[in-house]
């Protein structure tokens, strides 16, 4: 028989013990914090953010790790995160870790995290990777053999025969050999054709092949009254004259006549005031003033505001590779402002990988102005700088850029605010203009 008062004990006692089994059942899994500063090969700070992503897996205490994903924001370089530990945890748990900086994915990798009381860094957990092939036989678990160049018949000599890339090879470009055999790209507009010497140059001969003018306006009053408009040059042969009105082309001896570059309107059908005249047409014979070119404007845009305290990019913009010249010059100009009366700001201009143009404004100025021009030379580009603000001295400087022309190159405006999250400094307007190289002697 038991008394009442032991009978009482005994189900306190139950219900503790039962208490804490739930307690260390629900219990949230350990974590172990990755912790570290990242860097690019450049040496500065990595910004951006980094996505870990995992499938379902149970940690090593039991608990059901679900799949999900989770975005870290990395500033100025500064890593923190917490994970459960996958590699005591069950077959195959891993995280996905890719990289995002300056709004594109830089690279992907794998972690496998261990268990751990202090902090780790990325390089403590980023897995090693994938081993070679096993070579063996027998069915079993084999030996890990290499290979050399040697170890193959012919491999070497073979090897020794075929064409190399010279210093100046690039991807989708057309390939010339250069005198030491080697293999190299063609420089060259995407129009021109390549000799036999791998040399680029416009197609046909220049004296006689004809050129083309496209929607060009013909000079006239169109009031209403006027019937006879000139164009810059004869249509050659005369028929190859397309002349459009309002987007309806005309139709010869009945809408109009052509005498040289003379275009009289017939049936007394003036062009009215509102209307809108285009002429395309064909030139047989190229003349020096035919051969004229024009300015190309390969950006013009607003670019964008930052309150960030790291150099952030504003606008960019994007030269495909191959498309400057030797003789070529490239026009940079650009506008900034300051908004805010707390924080100085800084900006810089870059082409490619050099720095043209680094500057810091103090907190009472409210606009920034300059401009670059870019000389193409057989060595990269020779270059030229101004810039100035509303109380920001005048400054210029002179210097050369190395970066090669044959793969893309990008243009970039950044800014940056000396104390973040209040003041804001914008870029206003940015353009890139081509002059293509042209000689006429």
């Amino acid at each position: 028989m038991f008394s009442m008062p032991s009978i009482l004990k005994a189900l306190r006692r139950g219900a503790a013990i039962a208490a804490c089994l739930a307690s260390s059942a629900w219990a949230q899994p350990a974590l172990v914090t990755i912790q570290d500063i990242l860097y690019k090969a450049d040496g500065t700070r990595f910004s951006g953010q980094i996505i870990v992503r995992w499938t379902s897996f149970d940690a090593a205490d039991g608990s059901n790790i679900s799949t999900h994903t989770v975005t870290v924001r990395v500033v100025d370089g500064h890593l923190r995160v917490q994970l459960v530990p996958t590699t005591n945890a069950g077959s195959g748990a891993r995280y996905q870790v890719t990289y995002n900086s300056d709004g594109a994915i830089q690279f992907e990798e794998t972690w496998a995290v261990p268990p751990s009381l202090s902090p780790l860094r990325v390089r403590d957990v980023r897995a090693a990777p994938s081993a070679p092939p096993l070579i063996g036989g027998g069915g079993g678990a084999g030996t890990l053999a290499v290979i050399t160049e040697a170890d193959v018949a012919g491999l070497v000599a073979d090897l020794a025969l075929r064409p190399l890339k010279g210093p100046g090879y690039s991807t989708s470009r057309v390939a010339a050999i250069n005198e030491t055999g080697e293999l190299e790209s063609v420089l060259g507009g995407l129009s021109d054709c390549v000799r036999v010497d791998g040399t680029a140059g416009p197609c046909g001969d220049a004296e006689s092949a004809p050129t083309y003018v496209d929607l060009e306006v013909p000079g006239g009053l169109v009031d209403g009254a006027n019937l006879t408009f000139l164009l810059s040059s004869n249509p050659s042969p005369a028929a190859s004259l397309a002349l459009y009105r309002n987007g309806i082309m005309m139709k010869p001896i009945f809408d109009y006549t052509i005498s040289g570059n003379v275009v009289t309107f017939v049936n007394n059908e003036p062009p009215q005031i509102a209307d809108t005249l285009l002429a395309s047409y064909r030139i047989g014979t190229v003349t020096a003033a035919d051969l004229s070119v024009h300015p190309e404007v390969l950006c013009s845009s607003a670019g964008a505001a930052t309150t960030a305290g790291s150099p952030t990019s504003l606008g960019t913009c994007k030269i495909v590779g191959g498309t400057l010249l030797i003789g070529d010059r490239v026009e940079i100009r650009f506008d900034y402002t300051h908004e805010g009366i707390v924080s100085g700001f800084s900006f810089d201009v870059k082409w490619g990988l050099t720095t043209l143009i680094s500057r810091t404004a103090v907190v009472a100025e409210s606009a920034i102005a300059g401009h670059a021009e870019m000389a193409v030379v057989s060595t990269g580009s020779r270059y030229h700088t101004q810039s100035w603000g509303a109380s920001l001295i005048f400054s210029a400087g002179v210097g050369n850029a190395a970066d090669s022309l044959l793969p893309d190159l990008t243009v970039a405006f950044r800014g940056s605010v000396a104390t973040p999250g209040f003041d804001t400094v914008t870029l206003r307007n940015f353009t890139v203009v081509r002059y293509p190289s042209h000689s006429n002697p």
